[in-house]
């Protein structure tokens, strides 16, 4: 019997799907994320909680650490979505956390999720609460907190970047569903299904417990047939080699990485093939030709994003062509890797050591005082002189004669090398 018929009159109205019933009850029995759910258990166990943004993909566990943590140090929890709170709400849970703290000395947990839709004004409300403690603020967002949350909330949170679960993890997630008597499912489904479902789920928990609902409402015993009900082409069956969907992405980036366009093409069809979602090739497509071409041949970043939103746009089969044109290009183009090395090498610098600070005659001296503090004293305007060039101080004292920056000798970047050489004579 399928698990939905399994319930009947009353029980149907309160029943919960099983993502949801099968959230982990203790931050023990999280699954992935390595050791992060164990250093949160310490914070609760040390009552040092304090207020953090968990920034990861959706599916990984964002919502769910926040609620475990809530119940664990016996808080109040508040859940608001940033799409549809405002300032009043904000200052109502914020009342509400200042009244609980007074009166029965228990702390509060504001749960915002999608923080970074919040603007500047909204997030600045909680500025002095997280300050000082009295709110304990988790933000979740899917977007790079550093572009999207203000840097004075920043400074102010512990910062827990979550990864996508590997497939490993998600297998985990459904043999647990399938082993828990009271909140899972009593179905049969076989190793390769499970492994499909997993792969299809791409990293998402939740996508990969509803599916595995769904597939439970069609047959209570599960195959690979019941599957392609559901997801129809998105399905990726294993061949004899074992290729799937990460090993076939990998082959393709490898194989534009090694300027090999028969190769990459044939595992664009094979991507194709396998019913892989055209706006995943596309993304790795760009990702590589920033990562890997950059400016040995800048047109490539251009032509894949044309292609990304190409694709998009006309859908299958015409985005084959597409993807096919972006993908040979890459693969056939010169090669560099020096961008993607000189702003890992600078975040490594900025995230590890003190850098100083902008050099006074860099700073904006547009607004009204900035003189008189010395900013902008000095400067020296390119345009005013000879190529539109002139040496002078932009680095931090602190980092003096760093390079980053170290271009190849391949396609366009080797220009560049010699123009950069011919100006920094003293320090290139």
């Amino acid at each position: 019997m399928a698990a939905s018929d399994q319930l009947t009159g009353i029980e149907k109205k309160i029943y919960k799907p099983l993502a949801e019933r099968m959230r982990p009850r203790t931050l023990d029995e999280f699954i992935g994320q390595g050791t992060i759910a164990q250093q949160l258990k310490s914070a609760v166990d040390s009552a040092r909680i304090t207020s953090m943004i968990f920034y990861g993909p959706p599916g990984c566990g964002k919502t769910t650490l926040a609620k475990l943590l809530a119940a664990q140090s016996d808080s109040r929890f508040h859940k608001l979505n940033a799409a549809l709170a405002g300032v009043a709400d904000i200052r109502a849970v914020i009342s509400d956390a200042d009244a609980q703290l007074r009166l029965n000395r228990r702390r509060t947990i504001l749960f915002i999720d999608e923080i970074h839709r919040f603007n500047k004004s909204q997030q600045d409300v909680l500025l002095p609460y997280v300050e000082d403690g009295r709110l304990i603020l988790i933000g979740a967002t899917t977007e790079n907190p550093f572009f999207e949350v203000n840097a004075a909330l920043l400074s102010r949170v512990r910062l827990i970047r979550l990864t996508r679960l590997t497939v490993d993890d998600i297998i985990k997630v459904i043999r647990t569903a399938l082993d828990d008597p009271d909140r899972g499912l009593d179905v049969s489904i076989d190793d390769q299904s499970i492994g499909i479902i997993a792969d299809i789920a791409n990293g998402d928990a939740r996508m990969a417990l509803n599916l595995l609902e769904q597939a439970a409402t069609i047959n209570q015993s599960i195959t690979v047939e019941t599957l392609k009900e559901i997801v129809g082409e998105r399905i990726q069956l294993f061949d004899k080699r074992g290729d799937n969907h990460y090993d076939l992405i990998s082959a393709l980036i490898k194989s534009m990485r090694g300027s090999d366009p028969d190769a990459a093409i044939h595992y664009l069809a094979k991507l194709i093939n396998g019913g892989e979602d055209i706006n995943f090739i596309a993304r790795r497509i760009v990702i590589c030709a920033a990562e890997d071409v950059g400016n040995a041949a800048p047109m490539a970043l251009v032509l894949a994003n044309a292609a990304a939103q190409a694709a998009q746009f006309v859908g299958l089969p015409e985005a084959r062509i597409i993807l096919a044109q972006a993908v040979t290009y890459i693969a056939s183009a010169p090669k560099s890797n020096a961008a993607y090395l000189a702003i890992d090498a600078a975040l490594n610098d900025v995230r590890s050591k003190d850098c100083g600070e902008v050099p006074s005659h860099l700073r904006d001296a547009h607004y009204k005082g900035a003189k008189a503090l010395g900013h902008g004293k000095g400067y020296r305007y390119p345009h005013d002189f000879e190529d539109h060039f002139v040496e002078q101080q932009y680095l931090p004292t602190e980092l003096s004669g760093t390079r980053y920056y170290r271009p190849t000798d391949n396609g366009v970047e080797a220009q560049l090398k010699e123009r950069l050489k011919k100006f920094w004579r003293h320090g290139f």
